[in-house]
C-alpha cells in the first residue's frame, strides 16, 4: 500500500483517523504493518501490501 492512502482511509467502525505502524517497506510501498484507530483502538493488519479493513468478527470468516 502507498502511504498516501492514509489521507483517504479511516476506521470502518467509527470513521475516525488511523495511525500507521510500518514493519516492512520496499521501494516506497508498505508491505506489512498495522493500522490503529485513534478513537476505538481497534487494529487492522497490513499484509502483502494490502490493508485489511474488515471488522474483526468478519476477518475470521474471510478465506485465507
Amino acid at each position: 500500500m502507498k502511504e498516501d492512502l492514509m489521507e483517504i482511509i479511516c476506521c470502518p467502525l467509527d470513521k475516525h483517523d488511523l495511525n500507521l505502524e510500518v514493519t516492512e517497506r520496499d521501494d516506497g510501498e508498505i508491505l506489512s504493518g498495522e493500522l490503529t484507530c485513534t478513537e476505538c483502538s481497534e487494529t487492522f493488519p497490513i499484509e502483502d501490501g494490502i490493508p485489511n479493513l474488515l471488522p474483526p468478527d468478519m476477518r475470521d470468516e474471510a478465506p485465507a
